[in-house]
């Protein structure tokens, strides 16, 4: 039995989970995938029940558990609470806590959505890059913080970026992994030119590299030339791995490349103890209460982040390789939920609504296993 906790979250997150647990249920009576779900709170919503944005009794669910599907958190409704019980701040305890500190954030180009990015088709076409971002260190998670007031009467903001031999190894040592699987091709990002966590960044990656990974091709590039390259070049990365501040830039911008954050799932890995891998996968778009409870928000990404669950947790490839068809094919068909819709010519595309993408996934799981079968 493979037990899961899906976090719903605030926003569009309760109905962007329906679908991926529709999905879920399908593999289990399909498929046998033999996974049990129990939802849990977190965000605002957990905080407007229990006074926090995570609670000791999901925290402990989420130990317990096998791997965590989580929809989003925040809205303006939270705005003026203390930062220390906004909703993000649920996210990032429940990242603290499990010790996820590799995220993966591919940013793959959909041949029928290619029109969708603001870059040319010639330029984003086939494109198919992963981000690893160190998500537990570095500057959003460095002492000393805090905002001072000074003797001048001024006030001064204060976050440290730094960075460790151990916090460095891992996430490169993921990044590596992943690269032989894909690729073969790691692109690290720093500031080592002008801040000294760079700098040892650049000196523990190169050492990790010459001591267990020559066979993978390694290149350095200054964060700032790589947000350019993004932009400029795409295609010549394969796994990017970047600090947390970094990484976080990078990714978000990597993600419009591909012309809607609808459609773009991510992973949030632990370490490897006793056989069993902490892990988290989210849609990477926020909560959007703008359109919550309008049936109108594009759930694809959550339900590739169950694709991601099935093959980082679960070891369940022909299962996500499957989903992932679906996906494709679905858009193929020229169906779409209204952020991916054509602007300006409807080129054919049928917009659905929420629970209609749902179905439409499913019904083209139907029809991939009955050709399968034939």
């Amino acid at each position: 039995m493979k037990n899961i906790v899906l976090l719903p979250g605030d926003g569009l997150g309760p109905e962007v989970m329906a679908q991926a647990a529709r999905v879920i249920g399908w593999f289990n009576d399909n498929f046998d995938a033999n996974i049990q779900t129990t939802e849990g709170d977190i965000g605002g919503g957990s905080y407007d029940k229990h006074g926090t944005p995570l609670s000791d009794d999901t925290l402990e669910k989420c130990r317990k558990a096998d791997a965590v599907l989580l929809g989003a958190v925040g809205g303006p409704k939270w705005d003026k609470v203390d930062y220390a019980l906004r909703p993000e701040a649920g996210l990032l305890k429940l990242r603290k806590e499990l010790d996820l500190f590799a995220n993966l954030r591919p940013a793959k180009v959909f041949d029928a959505l290619i029109d969708a990015s603001t870059l040319k088709p010639e330029v984003v076409k086939g494109l198919d890059i992963l981000i690893v971002r160190e998500l537990t260190g570095g500057v959003y998670f460095g002492e000393p913080r805090g905002i001072e007031k000074l003797p001048n009467g001024e006030r001064r903001g204060v976050n440290t970026q730094v960075y460790t031999t151990h916090e460095i190894v891992r996430v490169a040592r993921v990044a590596f992994e992943l690269a032989k699987l894909r690729g073969n091709k790691v692109c690290s990002c720093e500031k080592a030119n002008v801040m000294e966590s760079g700098k040892l960044w650049r000196e523990e990656v190169t050492a990790l590299h010459a001591a267990e990974y020559k066979d993978v091709a390694l290149s350095h590039m200054y964060a700032d030339n790589c947000a350019m390259q993004l932009l400029r070049n795409p295609a010549q990365f394969d796994v990017i791995v970047t600090d947390n501040l970094f990484g976080d830039i990078l990714s978000d911008e990597a993600s419009m490349l591909t012309g809607s954050l609808g459609m773009l799932p991510s992973a949030s890995l632990g370490a490897e103890k006793n056989g069993k891998r902490a892990a988290v996968y989210e849609p990477i778009h926020g909560s959007a209460p703008d359109i919550a409870g309008k049936n109108i928000a594009n759930p694809l990404a959550t339900i590739l982040s169950a694709a991601m669950m099935f093959r980082y947790s679960f070891n369940l490839s022909k299962e996500a390789d499957l989903l992932e068809a679906a996906v494709e094919s679905v858009l193929a068909k020229n169906l779409r939920t209204a952020d991916i819709m054509p602007t300006k010519d409807k080129g054919g595309c049928k917009q659905l609504s929420t629970s209609d993408m749902g179905a439409a996934v499913i019904a083209e799981l139907e029809s991939l296993k009955a050709a399968k079968a034939a």
